[in-house]
């Protein structure tokens, strides 16, 4: 990287997947004192540029495609795009991935020139405490994504502290936790090495060919602390994965979930599957701090469906619209002082006017994440989903993530989204239940009143939806989240263009076919 020119604060960007060359090349950008920023190679090349063209890079990394299971996926025309539309870039490294005799791209250089033998001793740049290590992007799928900026120092601490105390990782430890390296997941686990453990890195599909896919990798790699997500272990409990009786597991004492809140029952199958030994670690935070809030501890017991704890320097409170943390109800997640890896700032918002309208315009000097949140007296606590996606039906006023609890507890019920259309008159408005159901099962009346009576009969009489529709898939970002406020405005009248931005999305066509089922339904009530 020297050799090309990069220095302190340049722009290293990296269209790589989840392979040893990505995290070599991010070790090589920091000791430079530049600044990091990568996306998978799914990401579409009108979704890169949005983001990277706001950083202005100068030197990208890229490869000629990825495996995507046991298919190929070409990708040089979307790093030809890339090119194009980054004016800023002054070289281009091809890595090959998919053919290894493939020639680069015209003008540009290869991974072998960047590994060419050098005099220059091995050496590192000092830089501030707040010199900036990396760039991560929010999900954008309601605009222009966030340019979350992230320094040296606080992420050192905040990682060393989750890491070494809250997961008890260290030297001899193996470090696995499944994500692209566009989700500060992978951020976090490269911070393994700071504690002495080895990362195993994982490229492709996790459910090919089939769900075992994780668990055979953690019993071949020894792994310790295996990360997962809330989706993938609810689908390994529906599918009847049995790992524990398939592989050798006994090293594993820590199965990590994240992405979504995971329920009672996904605790239950990790302790009856897996393994009695086994803590789960359910931890709940985000890309803008690129760590967890609230999380696992060694010390602390673990009860199905709630997160033990608050972490060490994360004074997470449940504030009520009076701006009063309250105990044993549900409230914003606040952050009521500073901590470690809080942003440096977003990338180009030199006045600090965007960043603080994004966590701050609510409680004026306290962040505000958005998602409701309850903590209880001992301090452990439950996430109940985003409060901008509430169902208040009557005053009733319950987390998106309580109703996917109940649903997702169906078999037939693949995956769930549930909107809630306010009325402007105060009444009780339209709540939609939409679902993705098993192969071969069928949306007929007798499962529809059984949906409809068990969320009556778990979470309030007044949260029977007004309708359940099914769909052929819920639409997801690319780090997997549900998408329910874009799915919200659609239905209220946004142009599906201005609500989302296609890019955002695993597949676009899932969000076209759920707002057709939806708009049918309207047509046939007006």
């Amino acid at each position: 990287l020297r050799r090309l020119g990069v220095g302190p604060s340049d722009r290293v960007v990296a269209y790589l997947p989840n392979i040893p060359e990505t995290l070599v090349a991010f070790l090589a950008t920091a000791s430079l004192g530049a600044v990091w920023s990568s996306c998978a190679p799914e990401f579409g090349a009108r979704s890169i540029i949005d983001r990277w063209g706001q950083v202005e890079p100068t030197v990208l990394l890229a490869v000629d495609g990825y495996m995507h299971g046991d298919r190929a996926v070409d990708r040089t025309g979307e790093v030809a795009a890339i090119r194009a539309g980054l004016p800023s870039l002054a070289h281009t490294v091809h890595l090959p991935h998919l053919d290894a005799g493939a020639a680069p791209p015209p003008g540009a250089s290869t991974w072998d020139d960047l590994l060419a033998p050098t005099d220059a001793a091995l050496s590192f740049v000092p830089v501030p405490f707040d010199h900036p290590l990396y760039v991560l992007f929010s999900s954008g799928t309601t605009g222009l994504p966030k340019a979350i900026v992230h320094g040296h120092g606080g992420i050192l601490l905040e990682h060393a502290k989750v890491l070494a105390l809250h997961l008890d990782l260290g030297p001899g430890d193996r470090f696995f936790w499944f994500s692209t390296t566009g989700w500060m997941m992978w951020n976090l686990l490269v911070s393994g090495l700071l504690v002495g453990s080895t990362v195993v890195l994982f490229d492709g599909n996790p459910g090919h060919p089939d769900l075992d896919t994780l668990w055979s990798l953690a019993a071949r790699t020894e792994t310790s602390v295996l990360g997962l997500s809330a989706p993938f272990l609810t689908a390994c409990r529906r599918a009847g994965l049995r790992p524990a009786a398939d592989h050798d597991l006994t090293g594993v004492r820590i199965v990590g979930s994240t992405g979504a809140p995971l329920p009672a029952d996904g605790y239950r199958w990790v302790r009856d599957e897996v393994g009695a030994h086994v803590q789960v670690a359910s931890i709940s935070g985000g890309t803008d701090v690129c760590t967890a809030f609230v999380g696992s501890s060694p010390v602390l017991p673990v009860h199905a469906g709630v997160i033990p704890t608050r972490l060490l320097g994360c004074r997470v409170e449940a504030w009520d619209d009076t701006a009063t943390s309250v105990v044993g109800a549900t409230g914003e997640l606040v952050l009521a002082a500073p901590m470690p890896s809080m942003p440096v700032g977003f990338w180009g918002d030199d006045d600090g006017t965007r960043y603080r309208g994004a966590y701050f315009d609510v409680f004026p000097g306290v962040w505000r994440h958005g998602d409701w949140i309850t903590i209880a007296e001992d301090g452990s606590c439950v996430i109940s989903g985003r409060s901008d996606a509430t169902l208040n039906r009557g005053g009733v006023r319950l987390g998106s993530a309580e109703f996917y609890a109940v649903v997702d507890s169906f078999d037939e019920v693949v995956d769930s989204l549930v909107i809630h259309l306010e009325d402007a008159d105060g009444g009780l408005g339209d709540l939609l239940l939409f679902v993705a159901l098993r192969p071969g099962v069928d949306l007929d009346e007798d499962l529809r009143a059984r949906l409809v009576g068990r969320l009556r009969s778990e979470l309030s009489p007044r949260h029977g939806p007004d309708a359940v529709l099914a769909v052929p898939a819920v639409p997801r970002t690319l780090s997997g989240k549900r998408v329910e406020v874009p799915v919200k405005r659609i239905l209220r009248g946004t142009p599906v263009a201005e609500a989302v931005a296609a890019g955002a999305l695993t597949d676009p066509s899932a969000l076209d076919a759920l707002v057709a089922v939806a708009l049918a339904r309207q047509a046939t009530t007006r």
